[in-house]
């Protein structure tokens, strides 16, 4: 049975929830359990920050504007700084739309890493709560195991 049967099969949704009514009800011992997991698991929203891994490249991410002018030069430098400057000025509409697409680009691509950062973390924290609980569940369960004599 595929979920999309579900949605698609009302004879078999019928079935479904048919068994799923003869089911046991659940102690409140497993309610409560279950109550405090999810208790656990739930995260209010936070505002969306960047990830420290990506703040330095997302302050670059605009690549149509290049850092100030400088020259090391002692003699020419001044005139070449000049010469930078105006170039910039005279051209910074045409740089600005060569750029223009690779600047969207670079923001797409910063936004799908940090979606990808935030997912990788929510795996993690989910991975390492259900290994704490079945860990628990393991140990409740050798508890309650009757203590047999090893034979030798």
């Amino acid at each position: 049975m595929r979920a999309d049967e579900l949605f698609t099969d009302p004879a078999l949704a019928a079935t479904v929830a048919a068994a799923t009514e003869r089911l046991p009800s659940p102690t409140p011992e497993a309610r409560e359990s279950l109550r405090a997991t999810l208790d656990r698991t739930e995260r209010a929203p936070t505002e969306a920050q960047w990830p420290p891994l990506l703040e330095t490249p997302r302050q670059k991410k605009d690549s149509r504007y290049a850092e100030p002018a400088t020259s090391h030069r002692p003699v020419v430098g001044p005139a070449l700084v000049l010469a930078k400057r105006a170039f910039r000025l005279a051209f910074q509409p045409f740089i600005n739309e060569v750029l223009r697409k690779q600047v969207e680009f670079n923001e797409a691509i910063l936004d799908s890493l940090a979606l990808i950062y935030e997912q990788q973390r929510e795996s993690a924290r989910t991975q390492a709560a259900w290994r704490r609980e079945v860990t628990e569940r393991l140990a409740r369960l050798e508890a309650s195991r009757p203590r047999t004599p090893r034979r030798k």
